[in-house]
């Protein structure tokens, strides 16, 4: 017997609320696996099962904030050891009954009988199973097309392709009750949990809108637009609407956005930014933080990533982000002073590099998730990384991983207009980068004057750990890496 316990998905996570099961009781469940959605301070995150098992039962409601490290699921080694539990609320990730169980061995059961057919549904690998529930397609009632009936993307993909039931699916178990037809399309519609908790708020059926984020998901955006305006708000908050301000001059208020719907994301954005502040005060407090810049000579990889996107297609084409960041991970790599954790008094270099890329919110803040072994993909992978990985945040669909183990992180506000940023570490991390604006600037070199793309990179690290002279070795690196971009 296990439990599952409420992650620390940060160094400034306490607590964190439990919004959407992603198992349900009876399922069978590996190690990695992905159990749960949480609600942050920061953003909504899914957790995976640290247990090979048999989930036994939720000892938290969907909806309750708990502390970190207070159980939330108890896991069973087999299914012989299951208890009775309480029966599901409607908020679970699936409406049926059974779930497969998946055991070692195959249980025996009478030839061509149903349940002898379900017991060898449900294999697959965990990228699968991952698919299947983004796809809203139940793996337990797909029979598996691979080696020994294990379930393939492409079982996935024709289950829910196919009308009615999905292709391929085993039998019903005896007794089992069908799932309606409506349900089964719900359960079918790929979607972010704020985008189904904004439907089941506004009444909308998600079936009935067609998506337009990654894949055809359907994102918050779309359930608001398939709403009318005067149905979108309360009548209580009608009431006591407040008059129109006039646009900022800064940025222009999103169209269509409903009263309760900005009111929840300003309340979401105020939390960010006090979990955010206390954090930046507890850095500035405990760690003696020394600064460095230097501007980087970005002309070679200008030219060579102006010659490399001639070849590339639109949606391929690399940005000058892709090369800071994989010189960055490279240089950690090589200076190791830079990349790792200050806990319990002493300083622990980390092996891999996990650059922490800021990504700013649509509802306001920030959060910093990991690009996972920067330093060893190519600029192609980290551009499709770093496309993903903003989207999810964006969406509220990271990984405790990404957000957990960033060993250094990198902000970069160039595409803001500013030319220098020097950062706040986040701790347990020793050392933060900062990327200003690339502009062409007057430069001497040999004793000729020209003109260069360049850019301002800062350093703000950790004086326990390194002093200027590392500081200074590592923002070199970077500046030399730059000059052999078809090297990075």
């Amino acid at each position: 017997m296990a439990e599952l316990r409420m992650p620390s998905l940060g160094a400034d996570m306490e607590h964190g609320k439990v919004v959407e099961w992603l198992v349900k009781p009876g399922d069978y469940v590996h190690k990695g696996d992905l159990v749960a959605a949480v609600d942050t301070d920061k953003t909504v995150m899914d957790i995976e099962s640290f247990q090979e098992g048999v989930v036994a039962e939720f000892l938290v409601d969907i909806g309750d904030t708990v502390d970190v490290g207070t159980p939330i699921a108890r896991i069973t080694a087999t299914p012989a050891e299951l208890q009775p539990s309480p029966p599901l609320t409607s908020n679970t990730f699936s409406p049926d009954a059974r779930s497969p169980l998946a055991p070692k061995e195959p249980t025996p059961a009478h030839p061509g009988s149903p349940a002898g057919d379900v017991e060898e549904a449900g294999k697959a690998a965990p990228p699968v199973r991952h698919l299947a529930h983004a796809l809203g397609v139940d793996v337990g009632r797909i029979r598996g097309s691979g080696p020994g009936g294990e379930v393939t993307r492409a079982d996935v993909e024709r289950a829910v392709a196919g009308p009615g039931t999905e292709a391929g699916a085993a039998p019903a178990a005896v007794g089992e009750v069908p799932a309606e037809p409506g349900e089964r399309a719900s359960h079918r519609v790929r979607s972010s949990p704020l985008a189904r908790r904004l439907a089941a708020e506004l009444g909308v059926e998600l079936q009935a809108i067609t998506g337009t984020g990654p894949a055809g998901a359907v994102t918050e955006e779309d359930v608001l637009a398939a709403v009318p305006p005067r149905e979108r708000a309360p009548r209580e908050l009608q009431a006591d609407k407040p008059a129109e301000a006039p646009p900022s001059p800064v940025q222009a208020p999103e169209p269509e956005v409903s009263p309760p719907r900005g009111r929840k994301d300003t309340g979401k954005a105020e939390t960010l930014r006090q979990a955010i502040g206390a954090l930046m005060s507890r850095s500035k407090k405990e760690i003696p933080h020394y600064y460095l810049s230097t501007t980087l000579d970005l002309a070679a990889a200008m030219a060579w990533m102006q010659a490399a996107n001639q070849q590339r297609p639109v949606s391929s084409r690399l940005v000058p982000s892709a090369l800071l960041l994989k010189a960055t991970a490279l240089a950690a790599k090589e200076v190791p002073d830079m990349n790792g954790f200050f806990t319990k008094g002493a300083f622990q270099a980390s092996a891999a590099v996990h650059l922490g890329v800021a990504v700013a919110l649509r509802h306001g803040g920030l959060v910093a998730p990991a690009l996972h072994d920067a330093d060893t993909l190519t600029l192609d992978e980290l551009m499709d990384q770093l496309r993903d990985l903003v989207g999810r945040a964006r969406a509220g669909r990271l990984q405790r991983a990404e957000m957990a183990d960033p060993t250094i992180t990198v902000t970069n506000l160039g595409d803001l207009g500013v030319e220098s940023v020097y950062g706040v570490i986040y701790p347990p991390q020793v050392a933060m980068v900062g990327f200003g604006k690339v502009l062409e600037q007057p430069w001497a070199h040999n004793g000729m004057l020209g003109i260069r793309h360049a850019a301002i990179a800062t350093l703000s690290a950790d004086h326990r750990v390194s002093d200027g002279l590392r500081g200074g070795r590592f923002l070199a690196r970077i500046d030399e890496l730059l000059q052999k971009p078809g090297e990075l």
